[in-house]
């Protein structure tokens, strides 16, 4: 092949993955897709609705992880038309995609927090089985995008859960009390 400056170039045509592994890459990232929009809906609502005593801090929290959630839409979606096919992005097309459950009404703090948490697990399982799948079709790529999907969610469930821990004495404190 010439290019405009008179040199030669050879091209080798890059490995593709197979038509049948990229439909079912495709299919696995549509559920990890749904998934990250309900919780980012979820937490977009939680955001707006949460109240008490530690309503500034999550409201801030709640904020990071929203927009933290839409970047990852973007990619997620961008990353299955990069392989050639429809990304969902209907209502309608998530709900009957994802792994999670519609929060009914906006609830108290706590309530608010075991359910993220609750969701990014499952959100973490669902990508988990996505990796799976690209890992399978040798798709580098959306191995990397699930990896930090995955990384993200796991995150997100030990503040949430951390936040929801009961203050226990360490393992230093206990001894120290069982000495007295």
């Amino acid at each position: 092949m010439s290019t405009a400056l008179g040199i030669e170039m050879k091209t080798t045509p890059l490995p593709i993955v197979e038509d049948k592994d990229v439909q079912r890459v495709a299919d696995a990232l549509s559920n990890v897709l749904a998934d990250t929009f309900i919780v980012y809906l979820k937490t977009h609502n939680f955001h707006w609705n949460v109240t008490g005593p530690m309503f500034h801090a999550l409201h801030q929290m709640f904020e990071e992880q929203y927009n933290e959630l839409w970047l990852a839409v973007d990619a997620i979606a961008e990353r299955i038309r990069s392989l050639g096919f429809i990304a969902p992005g209907s209502y309608g097309e998530f709900n009957r995609l994802t792994y999670l459950q519609e929060s009914p009404v906006a609830r108290n703090a706590s309530e608010m927090i075991a359910e993220l948490l609750r969701d990014h697990e499952t959100t973490a399982r669902t990508a988990r089985s996505a990796l799976a799948v690209a890992r399978t079709a040798v798709d580098a790529p959306t191995e990397d995008l699930l990896t930090q999907r995955l990384a993200a969610h796991e995150k997100a469930a030990w503040m949430l859960k951390s936040i929801l821990a009961e203050d226990r004495p360490t393992m230093a404190q206990q001894l120290e009390l069982r000495e007295h």
